[in-house]
């Protein structure tokens, strides 16, 4: 007779609480643009092409080459999954450990996915700059040391000699960039000199594509030679695909996107000192217990708890949806003083 485990993972709170009532959405770090008409028809006409009735590729290497020529590595460096989340737990099966090490306040889904594998959770806090603590503490016989920069929800890049650092102890480092088109640079070279470094990337974020669900992990060759047996073939669809590939052939409006969001992020982030953190993604944590206030108005931001409890994440939007949120938060500073 068969029987559920006692005890399963369960999502963080913050993925049950449900769709916010908003007519502006800035809790989601989401890119704030769809593809222009013009852009969305071309894209449509060549979905319209694809024969539903068969597979997608089971390695899309023609794609996995696009991605590696831009960071100048090789494809055998690249594998494509069904987003980001999909590339959590398929690491987490890749190397030995008994435990995960996480840097609280970081992304929610590295310890809903530790607890899939039934793995212990080591928290080591960020420190008051919300730079690494003394991870190397508990490197010894981790599964994997996850690393976030720029960090969900602080907004801040590691320093490239901290994650070095963490590198050399031997323990295997799932460095996050799912935001580091927004930020001064990426470490995903790092993995020509570590084979034990698996860096996660996504086209959720800086190419607009959420709703379809896409990232792809680079990680030494040998590595991802292990890594390529995990994942099953034909594990990202055909519309998916074709969609990346054709965002891969305009970066020039990726790039213009990334630009707006960037000097947006700017603005706001000078509109609301002392108040806002600042920040290389695409949204600002800032110390305002402002959630329910901006509710009320039409505006859903993310509401923060634990170590951020009086804090909010806000996304940056587009020019006039930041506009209304700074009108709002100037109401609401003036009537808490």
């Amino acid at each position: 007779m068969w029987r559920v485990r006692s005890e399963v993972a369960t999502l963080p709170d913050w993925e049950l609480s449900g769709e916010p009532n908003a007519k502006i959405r800035l809790d989601r770090n989401e890119n704030p643009f769809d593809l222009p008409h013009g852009l969305k028809r071309e894209l449509f006409s060549e979905l319209f092409k694809i024969p539903l009735n068969r597979y997608p590729p089971a390695f899309p290497a023609d794609i996995e080459a696009k991605i590696a020529g831009n960071l100048g590595l090789s494809p055998e460096n690249i594998l494509l999954a069904n987003g980001s989340d999909e590339l959590i737990g398929l690491t987490l099966k890749l190397f030995e450990g008994d435990h995960v090490v996480v840097s609280p306040p970081t992304f929610g889904m590295y310890p809903f996915f530790a607890a899939v594998e039934g793995l212990k959770v080591v928290s080591v806090p960020l420190d008051e700059n919300f730079e690494l603590g003394d991870i190397e503490a508990h490197a010894d016989g981790a599964r994997a040391v996850f690393i976030c920069s720029p960090n969900n929800p602080t907004g801040n890049v590691q320093p490239r000699e901290r994650i070095i650092e963490v590198l050399e102890t031997g323990a295997p480092v799932v460095l996050d960039e799912a935001y580091v088109e927004f930020s001064r640079g990426s470490n995903a070279d790092l993995v020509n000199d570590y084979d034990n470094l698996v860096v996660l990337r996504t086209f959720s974020k800086a190419f607009g594509l959420a709703g379809l669900r896409v990232g792809y992990a680079v990680a030494s060759e040998d590595t991802m030679r292990q890594l390529r047996k995990l994942r099953p073939p034909f594990s990202v669809n055909s519309l998916s695909l074709r969609a990346v590939d054709y965002m891969l052939d305009h970066l020039d409006y990726v790039r213009k996107i990334i630009r707006y969001i960037v000097m947006e992020r700017e603005r706001l982030y000078g509109s609301l000192r002392p108040h806002a953190y600042p920040s290389e993604a695409n949204f600002l944590l800032v110390k305002l217990d402002a959630y329910e206030f901006l509710l009320e108005r039409g505006i859903a931001v993310k509401k923060l708890s634990g170590r951020l409890k009086g804090h909010v994440r806000i996304t940056v939007g587009r020019k006039e949806e930041n506009d209304a949120l700074l009108e709002a938060l100037e109401e609401f500073l003036e009537r808490t003083g």
